[in-house]
C-alpha cells in the first residue's frame, strides 16, 4: 500500500532482510484489507442513498425526547395508548441496571432524565411498585430526588402540579421587547436557546397546570434548596436580579404583559418553518406549540396543526422482540450527511460526474437558503446565502454545514459557482471579531447570560469553535482564498485556540479528537509547512492518543473531566478522524496509520459499515450528546480513501 507505511534502509544484510520482507508482507496485507473495506464501504453508502439525491442517518441522543413526547401529547391532551405504550417500551429498553437512564451511551445514570422517564412510564401504566420503577426511584432519590433535578425538568413537573411555579427561576415574557443592543436582549442567546426561552417565558407567565392522575413523591427528599451565591459574585448578582424578575410578576402592568405576550406569540409564528418544526430541534418545538396553545390557538389552527404533523417525520418506529418501538429524533441532518457522503465517495474514488454525485449535487444546490434569518439582526448588511443542517431550516442556516456543502459541490458535476460565491460573501460576513466563526451567529458571546438561573443545561451563547473556524478555513482555501484576510484571521484565531498539550476543544464532535481532526487539515489547507511546531504537536498528541487496538476513541466526559481528555474504546468515526488529520499532515506512512486502517478493517460489519453505539457528537459539551447514524460510515470510508489514493488496485480518491 503505497504511502502506508515507510520502509526502513537495509545495513545488516540478512536479519534486516528478513525484516523488511515482513513488513512489507504486513503492508500488503494491509493494503489488501484497507481495499476490500473501502470497496465495501463505498458500497454500501451507495445502497443508503434516497431517489433524490440525498442522504440521512438517524440521529440518536436520549430518552429525554421521547419522554417529553409523552409528555407533551398529555398536556395536549392528545395522547393515545398505543404511541404510549410503543414509546414506554422504547424508554424501558433504555434503562440502566442501576435503574438510570444517562444522556450517552455508556455514561453515568443522569438524574433529570431518570425523572423524565419515569414520569412518563407511569402515564404509560408502569406502577412505582414494579422493580425497574423502584430501582429507578432508588437512584433518584440517592442523587437527591427532583429537587437535584435541572430548571428544564422542573419545568415540566409544574406543568403537571408537581412543583410550585413560584420556586422556578423567572422568565419573563418582556424579554421580547428588549431591542438588540439591550443586555439580556432574546438575541444575546444562541440560536437554539432563545427559540426555547420566548415560548418557555410565555409558559412561564400562563403558568398552566395539567392533572397527571398521579404524584412522584416517591422522588422527593425535601433536600432544601441550596444556598444563595455571595452577592460580591455574578452569580448571585444575577439570582437576586431573578428575585426582582420574580417580584415583578405581582407588580407588572397588564397592558405590558400583554403586548409582551402578542409580541412572543408572533416572533414563534414567524419562526416556523416549513416542515412544522422551531429550528428543526425539539426543545423549542414543544415549548413552541404549548405556549400558542395556552395564548389561545386551538390545535387545529394551521400552526399547530403544522407542528404537531411535522413530528411525524422525526419519529422512528421498528420492532423488536419485545414489541413494536417508538422513539424520536431531537433534529436531522440530512444536508450535513449529504455533503459528508459525496466527500467520502469522491475519496473512495467516484468520478465528479457519477450520477450518485450529481443526484447528491444537485439536490445540495436545491437546498441553498436565499432568505435572511436571525443572523441578519447582526448583519443586516451580509448577503444571504449558505445552508442549513435539515431539510427544511431557512431560519438558521449555519457556517458549519455551509463549509461542508461547499467543500462536497466541488467534487460533483454540478453548476455550484454561483452558490458557492454567494456562500463565500456569507461565510466572509460572518467572521467574529477576534476572527472565529461560531456556527450561527457572529460575536454572540456574552457569556454573563450563562448565569442566569434558568441557564442550568447546555450552552446558551454560541462562540467562535475551533472545529467549525478549521471547517470554513478549509473552505475558503479551496476557493483560492488562502492568502485572503478572512483566512489569514481564521487561522490566527486556530493558533491561538490549541490548547498546552497539543490538541484543539471540539464543540460539535467529541471532543478533542475532533478538534484536532478538523484543525490539522486546515491549517495545511491554508499553507502551513507541516513541519511548524503547531501542527507537529497536533499531530503528537493523536499519536500519543491511539489505542492499543490501533484506534482512537474519546468519551463525552471528556467535556467534564480531564482525565477522559482523548480517552474512550475505539470507534470508527474517531478512528477516520484521527486518520484524515494524519493523511493532511504526510503522517499516513506511519505504523500508527496502518495499525488504524487495520482496525477498521478488521472490525467492519459484513454489510460494509461499522457498529458504533457511541455518541461520538455533541449538541451541547458535557449536557448533550448525539450518536450521527452515517458518522461510522462516511468518516471510515473518506479515511480509508485517501490513504488508498493512488495504490495500485485502486480507482484513485484524491482529496478535498
Amino acid at each position: 500500500m503505497t504511502g502506508m507505511l515507510s520502509q526502513p534502509p537495509k545495513s545488516a544484510p540478512h536479519a534486516e532482510e528478513t525484516s523488511v520482507r515482513a513488513t512489507r508482507t504486513t503492508l500488503g496485507a494491509a493494503a489488501d484489507a484497507a481495499r476490500v473495506a473501502l470497496r465495501r464501504g463505498r458500497e454500501h453508502l451507495l445502497s443508503l442513498q434516497h431517489a433524490d439525491g440525498w442522504w440521512k442517518g438517524e440521529l440518536a441522543t436520549n430518552v429525554t425526547m421521547d419522554a417529553e413526547d409523552v409528555m407533551l401529547r398529555h398536556f395536549l391532551g392528545i395522547r393515545t395508548r398505543e404511541q404510549t405504550e410503543e414509546t414506554a417500551r422504547w424508554i424501558r429498553s433504555q434503562q440502566r441496571d442501576d435503574g438510570a437512564w444517562p444522556t450517552f451511551h455508556g455514561g453515568a445514570g443522569d438524574v433529570s432524565t431518570t425523572i423524565e422517564a419515569y414520569v412518563a412510564l407511569r402515564l404509560a401504566g408502569d406502577e412505582p411498585a414494579a422493580p425497574h420503577m423502584r430501582a429507578a426511584a432508588r437512584f433518584v432519590t440517592a442523587a437527591g430526588g427532583v429537587e437535584a433535578s435541572r430548571v428544564f425538568t422542573r419545568i415540566w413537573l409544574a406543568l403537571f402540579g408537581q412543583w410550585p411555579w413560584e420556586r422556578l427561576p423567572a422568565i419573563p415574557p418582556e424579554l421580547v421587547l428588549l431591542p438588540p443592543w439591550m443586555p439580556f436582549n432574546v438575541y444575546d442567546f444562541a440560536c437554539w436557546a432563545r427559540q426555547t426561552i420566548v415560548p418557555l417565558s410565555v409558559v412561564y407567565a400562563l403558568r398552566p397546570v395539567r392533572d397527571l392522575g398521579f404524584t412522584i413523591d416517591e422522588l422527593r427528599t425535601g433536600t432544601p434548596p441550596p444556598a444563595r451565591p455571595r452577592l460580591a459574585s455574578r452569580a448571585g448578582l444575577l439570582h437576586r436580579l431573578d428575585r426582582l424578575a420574580a417580584g415583578y410578576e405581582r407588580v407588572r402592568l397588564r397592558s405590558v404583559r400583554s403586548h409582551a405576550l402578542r409580541r412572543a406569540a408572533e416572533w414563534i409564528i414567524a419562526r416556523q418553518e416549513a416542515d412544522g418544526s422551531w429550528g428543526g430541534i425539539q426543545p423549542p418545538w414543544v415549548y413552541s406549540l404549548m405556549a400558542l396553545h395556552l395564548l389561545g390557538y386551538p390545535l387545529d389552527h394551521p400552526v399547530l396543526r403544522a407542528g404537531l404533523g411535522g413530528l411525524d417525520r422525526f419519529t422512528v418506529r421498528e420492532s423488536t422482540p419485545s414489541g413494536p418501538v417508538r422513539r424520536i429524533e431531537a433534529c436531522q441532518s440530512p444536508v450535513w450527511d449529504t455533503a459528508l457522503a459525496v466527500t467520502a465517495l469522491a475519496d473512495a474514488g467516484l468520478p465528479a460526474d457519477h450520477p450518485a454525485l450529481v443526484r447528491a449535487g444537485g439536490w445540495l444546490l436545491g437546498q441553498e437558503i436565499r432568505v435572511c434569518g436571525d443572523w441578519a439582526v447582526r448583519r443586516r448588511d451580509a448577503p444571504a446565502g449558505g445552508w442549513a443542517f435539515e431539510f427544511d431550516n431557512d431560519q438558521y442556516p449555519d457556517t458549519d454545514d455551509t463549509a461542508e456543502v461547499m467543500l462536497a459541490l466541488r467534487r460533483a458535476a454540478v453548476p455550484a459557482g454561483p452558490a458557492t460565491r454567494r456562500a463565500v460573501d456569507w461565510l466572509s460576513a460572518m467572521q467574529s471579531r477576534d476572527g472565529g466563526w461560531a456556527a450561527f451567529d457572529i460575536d454572540n458571546t456574552r457569556a454573563v447570560v450563562a448565569d442566569l438561573p434558568f441557564c442550568d443545561f447546555g450552552e446558551v451563547t454560541d462562540p467562535p469553535s475551533a472545529d467549525v473556524t478549521a471547517h470554513v478555513v478549509e473552505a475558503l482555501c479551496a476557493e483560492g482564498l488562502a492568502g485572503s484576510r478572512a483566512v489569514q484571521r481564521g487561522v490566527a484565531w486556530l493558533l491561538r485556540a490549541q490548547e498546552p498539550d497539543g490538541s484543539w476543544f471540539g464543540r460539535w464532535g467529541t471532543n478533542h479528537v475532533y478538534g484536532t481532526a478538523a484543525v490539522l487539515p486546515a491549517l495545511v489547507a491554508a499553507g502551513m509547512d507541516p513541519q511548524h511546531p503547531a501542527l507537529v504537536r497536533g499531530v503528537h498528541w493523536l499519536l500519543a492518543h491511539q489505542n492499543a487496538d490501533g484506534g482512537w476513541g474519546e468519551d463525552p466526559r471528556s467535556y467534564r473531566d480531564p482525565a477522559w481528555i482523548g480517552r474512550g474504546a475505539s470507534t470508527a468515526s474517531q478512528t477516520a478522524w484521527a486518520l484524515l488529520a494524519l493523511h493532511a499532515c504526510g503522517r499516513h506512512q506511519g505504523p500508527a496509520a496502518l495499525r488504524a486502517a487495520r482496525w477498521l478493517a478488521d472490525t467492519q460489519l459484513p454489510d460494509g459499515g461499522w457498529d458504533e453505539p457511541q455518541h461520538t457528537g455533541t449538541g451541547f459539551p458535557g449536557d448533550f450528546s448525539i450518536n450521527y447514524g452515517l458518522y461510522r460510515l462516511v468518516f471510515p470510508v473518506s479515511a480509508l480513501g485517501r490513504i488508498l489514493a493512488g495504490d495500485a488496485g485502486e480507482p484513485g480518491g484524491g482529496t478535498s
